[in-house]
């Protein structure tokens, strides 16, 4: 069996760190490559690196930072935020990133997916969902783009393993609704995406405790389980939600492994 993982996400604009709720009232929350050496030292599996306002904005992800991020730490970091082209994602590897999400880019250009699989590998190519309930419908949810301003009206569960059929080798899944607002994983939509697909998803959006992260892993169904208000507000540490996970008997490396 593989380890589940606990994954920082550094979502950037201007760079620095930012954390809203619900994807708005951005807040700051430190320097970003501080907080990753920070993360890395303190026995995170992962981290995620994402330039939020990239796409929005229509620019690319800042290279010289990924650059900085990537060099300073010691675990595979993935990066997102604007990538639109292979030569766009060829850059970031170069740079440093172990792996790419892909977003709205994915949505707008399918075909993206599955080049980048087929040039780098699928294990390199990681699909970024924001999920937002549809209204109405409570077990169905709609695909966002555009940093989440944009709905696409396209069921996020067919999107899911539409993507996974293109070649994509995870899928990064952002309940818009539990954005930032630590009352809890939306599990259903994390335990109906993980149960249809073959590969490995994370869940995203909305850990606010110990038990919110076992319950992702534990009902939702989630190969990793991604935390940013959590550890950037000093509520819990890597080390404490380890040692919970741990006692509840889940297969995760300490971190001194």
């Amino acid at each position: 069996m593989v380890a589940l993982r606990l994954i920082p996400c550094l979502d950037v604009a201007n760079g620095r760190v930012v954390k809203g709720v619900n994807f708005v009232g951005l807040r700051d929350a430190g320097d970003p490559v501080e907080l990753a050496c920070r993360y890395s030292e303190e026995g995170a599996d992962e981290l995620v690196f994402l330039d939020i306002a990239a796409t929005h904005e229509g620019r690319e992800t800042l290279l010289d930072m990924v650059r900085r991020t990537a060099e300073s730490v010691t675990i595979p970091f993935t990066v997102g935020g604007g990538i639109s082209s292979i030569e766009g994602i060829t850059e970031l590897l170069r740079a440093g990133a172990d792996k790419i999400s892909l977003n709205s880019s994915a949505v707008k250009n399918p075909d993206l997916v599955s080049r980048g699989a087929s040039q780098f590998g699928r294990q390199c190519i990681v699909v970024a969902i924001d999920a937002k309930r549809r209204l109405g419908d409570p077990s169905g949810w709609d695909v966002f783009v555009n940093g989440g301003r944009k709905n696409t009206y396209i069921d996020v569960l067919s999107w899911a393993k539409r993507v996974a059929e293109l070649g994509a080798g995870e899928i990064l899944l952002t309940s818009m609704d539990g954005d930032g607002t630590q009352k809890g994983y939306d599990l259903e939509l994390t335990r109906s995406v993980s149960e249809a697909l073959s590969i490995p998803v994370i869940a995203s959006g909305g850990a606010g405790s110990l038990n919110d992260v076992f319950e992702a892993f534990e009902y939702g169904k989630a190969s990793a389980a991604l935390l940013a208000s959590l550890l950037h507000d000093n509520d819990l540490s890597i080390d404490e939600i380890k040692d919970y996970l741990l006692q509840k008997k889940l297969l995760i490396r300490p971190i001194n492994y």
